[in-house]
């Protein structure tokens, strides 16, 4: 079957090859015809090496598709099932699943240690033990959620991370209250979905921050109440907060010096979210003085926090009665052989989300 392959980290371009194979299916694992996978930033931090992943590996992590074959002791799907990939699987039995903190749940981290697909020169990994830049992948049968059949692939596809991670920052994470200013630092596609929530919320002042002027002009389709360039933000500050700072701060974009940004634009007992995906060796430099007198709360948000599952069903109950745009997140379209294109297009800034159509 065909995937794109990344041979070695650091490398900028995937080579789409058509002699490799699905592994690892048995027990307790699904095998997916993928229908449509995003292309997400973190399959290009994966691939600079800011996130660890072995190689070589077939990055895409968001996806959606239908079972092709379950194995045994997998009850809850059968072949046929339109399902979307679950990054970050919860086993149910672990501490942090047991204390109800799913998203902590390291199932997903174990498996991304073990190869998704071989080819005739050796092993290949899939992103995270995914790995939806391909025809076919196995997962475990816990990344597989079921979704009804209204739900198009692609709508299903961007709920596999993107929506979830932004949407559930706020709704899980932040818990943010109606009436409050809020800042969200990066308007991808995870930042856009960060404003829907706040407006879903009833934020009374939504501040996107974004260098790219496309970018900026999305977030106010998608319910921003000012949209302004990074160098702006400290007079957009003033004017709506007199100067205090505002009560959320997200950042959505994964560097210190935007974290540190956000941290300074939070008022003193506000809320500074962290939902980007940075580098380990890039550090936040906070004191221990600015700690103890401002009580910010530092609330970082690992795939949207809270249960997957329920998350997922939430999005797609949102999106049903139309309270959430998720089509227009969409601004490219490419089959698998366009992904070097759209990678390129993610590292300008340009757009939202791409859709690979496999």
């Amino acid at each position: 079957m065909r995937a794109a392959v990344l041979h070695e980290i650091g490398q900028d371009k995937l080579e789409i090859v058509d002699d490799i194979e699905t592994a690892g299916f048995g027990p307790g694992k699904v095998r997916i015809r993928v229908r449509v996978a995003g292309l997400c930033h973190s399959d290009l931090s994966t691939m600079s090496g800011v996130l660890p992943q072995p190689a070589p590996f077939v990055p895409g992590h968001e996806g959606a598709g239908e079972v092709v074959e379950v194995g045994e002791g997998v009850g809850h799907l059968r072949p046929g099932d339109r399902v979307v990939v679950c990054l970050l699987p919860s086993c149910g039995t672990c501490p942090a699943c047991r204390r109800g903190q799913t998203e902590l749940c390291l199932t997903g981290f174990v498996n991304a240690n073990t190869p998704n697909f071989k080819r005739p020169g050796g092993d290949v990994f899939g992103f995270l033990g995914t790995g939806t830049f391909a025809d076919e992948v196995v997962v475990d049968a816990h990344s597989a959620v079921r979704i009804p059949d209204d739900v198009p692939y692609d709508i299903a596809a961007l709920i596999g991370c993107g929506v979830t991670t932004g949407l559930g920052a706020v709704l899980n994470t932040a818990d943010l209250q109606a009436g409050s200013s809020v800042a969200v630092i990066g308007c991808g596609g995870v930042g856009v979905s960060v404003i829907q929530g706040a407006r879903l919320r009833g934020a009374a002042e939504i501040v996107a921050v974004d260098p790219v002027l496309s970018r900026r002009l999305s977030a106010l389709d998608f319910g921003a109440t000012k949209a302004v360039a990074p160098d702006e933000l400290p007079g957009v500050r003033q004017e709506i907060t007199g100067g205090e700072g505002f009560d959320y701060v997200f950042e959505v974009v994964g560097k210190s010096a935007t974290a540190r940004t956000a941290y300074e634009n939070t008022r003193r007992g506000g809320t500074l979210v962290v939902v980007g995906a940075g580098a380990m060796d890039d550090v936040l430099h906070l004191n221990m003085f600015e700690l103890f007198f401002d009580e910010k709360r530092i609330l970082p948000s690992l795939y949207g926090g809270g249960d997957m599952r329920r998350s997922f069903e939430r999005t797609i109950a949102l999106w049903r009665a139309r309270r959430l745009e998720l089509a227009g997140l969409i601004t490219h379209r490419v089959p698998l052989t366009g992904i070097n294109e759209a990678l390129d297009q993610m590292r300008t800034g340009t757009g939202l989300r791409t859709c690979i159509e496999i």
